[in-house]
Parts: C-alpha cells; structure tokens; sequence
C-alpha cells in the first residue's frame, strides 16, 4: 500500500512540476518581448507581446485546473501520449508566434507561419479531445 500511495504522489508531483515549468516560461516569454523590444528600434509586435499566453493558459493554468479537478490521470499509460502531443501543440503556438513577432517587427513575412499555428492548433485539439476521454474513461473508473 505504502509504495501504491508514493506513485499517487509523484504523478501529482508532475503534474505540479509541469505547471511550474510553464510558468517559468511564461516569464520568460516577458523576458524575450522586452529584451527584443530593447533592440527593435521601438517597433514592437502584439504577436511577441501576447506569446507568453500560451504557456501561461494552455500550460500552466491548464495542468493546475487537471491538479484540482482529476489529479489521478496521470498514472494512466495514456496520459503520457495526451501530454507529449499536447505539449508539442502550446510550444509550436509559442514559437510562431514568437517568429511571427519577429517577422513583423523585421518588415517581413512568411507563409510558413500560418502552417505554425495550423499544427499547433491541430496538436492542442487532439490533446485536449485525448484528455476529456481520459478524464471520463478515468471517472466512469472510479465510479
């Protein structure tokens, strides 16, 4: 029982540990905006500005709402496949954006970008989807 309840709490762990990691990128997505807006020559991008949003609503906000509400789905085997895909989707929006706001700030463009936020937009729809089947199939469980 004793070694049952130490995985329970290190999967809730990752959970949390997830959250702080998109935090931390979060800021330095700030990081990055104000740093490259100190070389921009005072031309910024809302694209760069508002980057840091991605980690911060779909990484971080999200992984402390699945904390709060179902904290056991991540000792499930499935788990692990939603939260690479998912993942792969909030970090591909980030750095098209963050390319899109270099672009911009360049006076350049590229139709490379809108594939950027087709595949994450993709990837974050499939991990999402993932997520609420593992989250009823893991409640339907319990009950």
């Amino acid at each position: 029982m004793f070694i049952l309840d130490t995985k329970i709490k290190n999967h809730k762990k990752k959970i949390l540990k997830t959250s702080l990691i998109y935090l931390v990128l979060s800021l330095s997505a700030i990081i990055i905006n104000y740093v490259y807006g100190l070389f921009g020559h005072g031309v910024h991008s809302s694209y760069m500005t508002w980057m840091f949003l991605y980690p911060l609503l779909g990484g971080a906000i999200l992984y402390l709402l699945i904390f709060l509400l179902v904290p056991d789905i991540a000792r499930i085997v499935e788990y692990r496949m939603f939260y690479n895909i998912y993942n792969s989707g909030i970090a591909t929006l980030t750095i098209g954006s963050l390319l899109k706001g270099i672009f911009d700030i360049a006076g350049t463009s590229s139709v490379y970008i809108a594939v950027f936020y087709a595949i994450g937009e993709l990837f974050v729809a499939v991990g999402l989807v993932m997520l609420l089947i593992l989250a009823v199939n893991l409640k339907k469980s319990q009950a």
